[in-house]
């Protein structure tokens, strides 16, 4: 039996807290015995959400299980100026527990506690400059959908937390059950956890001018053409020169790393959802051989596309 305790707090986001705690609560149901999961404010009082939602915790921290297994803090407006009592509780405290975990700006309140200096970290996109500036000594990765260093994990931004705890739960009682966890919740367990937080249409601006929106969206449609900076300044009716500078301009990134991106990023919908060949796909997807396809997933995610598939594809569903 793990015991799983969540810290709550006003101003907490809400989706930071029942997010995880589903996937730990459907992982119990899959396998009684699992996981014991509560909750705990600074006094035991109920606390308000970010939302408006009122959220009543099982006890107050001082009576909250004194050795969690996983003790998961979550993020929210209340960490931008926590409780004192809240980081000395964590200070004091998380040694004790065998996993921490943070979702979200909770990896502010780890770092506040000392947990994360000389970590590898992530939180949400926004609030990853504030956590560098503020906590010099953690190495702060703004990209990665949740980042585990040790014993302790960090994951971006509120849905994140649901990946990281599908991950969490596959490493304690196996894939199977967080699969079929990530069915009920009618989410996808195969995230990565280096996976971008963003899609490369959320990451880079879109763009002001029509012409340059229409070849953003002629790349996303179209991986596999010739996406030369020449053929797209056609397309756009710009020189080379001028469309290159507008796009950056008006994007935040050149059309080289959008157009690597996209790639990428369809290369592993396909490797993920198909059972195309690693040769097929690299045609498909624009890259012309699998090892110019291979050198690019290895530079981008330190892993081939033949591993990718293997890690990250669900097994075949034995009722079909």
């Amino acid at each position: 039996m793990r015991t799983v305790l969540v810290v709550l707090f006003d101003g907490v986001q809400s989706l930071d807290v029942t997010g995880p705690l589903e996937v730990f609560a459907g992982a119990e149901q899959h396998t009684p015995g699992t996981y014991r999961i509560s909750t705990a404010s600074l006094d035991g009082a109920p606390v308000r959400t970010s939302s408006g939602l009122t959220l009543v915790p099982d006890h107050s921290l001082a009576a909250a299980p004194a050795a969690p297994h996983t003790l998961l803090v979550p993020g929210g407006q209340g960490t931008r100026s926590p409780a004192p009592e809240i980081v000395d509780w964590l200070r004091e405290h998380g040694p004790r527990a065998e996993r921490l975990v943070s979702v979200c700006t909770g990896a502010i309140l780890l770092a506040e506690a000392g947990f994360l200096d000389g970590r590898r970290a992530t939180t949400h996109w926004a609030y990853c400059d504030t956590l560098a500036r503020h906590h010099p000594a953690v190495e702060v990765d703004p990209d990665p959908i949740y980042v585990r260093d040790g014993h302790i994990a960090t994951s971006a931004g509120v849905t994140s937390g649901i990946d990281l705890a599908l991950a969490l739960v596959e490493e304690d009682i196996g894939r199977e059950a967080a699969l079929t966890i990530a069915r009920h919740l009618v989410v996808f367990l195969r995230r990565p956890g280096n996976q971008a937080q963003f899609s490369a249409q959320l990451a880079a601006q879109t763009a002001q001018r029509e012409p340059l929106r229409e070849v953003q969206q002629w790349i996303t449609e179209h991986p596999g053409d010739d996406l030369s900076v020449e053929h797209l300044a056609a397309r756009a009716r710009l020189s080379p020169r001028h469309f290159a500078r507008a796009f950056r301009t008006e994007t935040g990134t050149t059309p080289g790393r959008y157009v690597d991106r996209v790639r990428l990023e369809h290369a592993r919908r396909l490797l993920e959802d198909t059972s195309d060949g690693v040769e097929e796909i690299s045609r498909t997807c624009g890259y012309g051989t699998a090892e110019a396809m291979r050198r690019a997933f290895v530079k981008a995610l330190a892993t081939s596309p033949a591993e990718y598939r293997r890690r990250f594809r669900p097994a075949a569903d034995p009722t079909r």
